[in-house]
């Protein structure tokens, strides 16, 4: 009796030899993909340690001339500006609040204030009294004062 021929392929590589091979790549992509992650990275609000270069946040505080954000039904442009920036340096409550930095930008009160604006246009009334509306832009902008 003859026993019949089959064609069969030769055994694939062993378990152990593949596992060689699929560790190090893994281990490649696992390090590539921490590399690309933002943890562990400050985001803009943290301090910043100690050292030669300068602190970014002080960079955009320095640069600052505009703040915007949306309005919401009920609140006033005092309060979403405190939500917004809790930071927000006030003087004064409610309607006699005056706002003198925002982000850490400071105005110079012998030559700058913050202005509130609404939908671009001049607001006719203080921060703590105006009434927010849903759909508004609300901006400060650092205005020089006329002499």
């Amino acid at each position: 009796m003859k026993i019949p021929r089959t064609t069969s392929r030769p055994a694939s590589r062993p378990a152990a030899s593949r596992l060689l091979v699929l560790l190090p790549a893994t281990v490649l992509a696992a390090g590539l993909l921490a590399g690309c992650s933002d943890e562990g990275t400050p985001d803009a609000g943290s301090s910043a340690s100690a050292s030669a270069s300068a602190d970014p946040t002080q960079q955009v505080a320095e640069n600052l001339s505009e703040f915007s954000y949306e309005g919401e039904d009920g609140k006033t442009a005092l309060e979403l500006l405190e939500e917004k920036d809790p930071d927000a340096q006030v003087q004064g409550k409610g309607e006699n609040a005056f706002v003198t930095a925002i982000r850490g930008r400071e105005a110079d009160p012998e030559t700058e204030f913050w202005g509130l604006y609404v939908d671009d246009e001049m607001a006719q009334v203080g921060a703590g009294s105006l009434e927010t509306k849903d759909g508004q832009t609300i901006t400060w902008k650092l205005e020089e004062i006329e002499q």
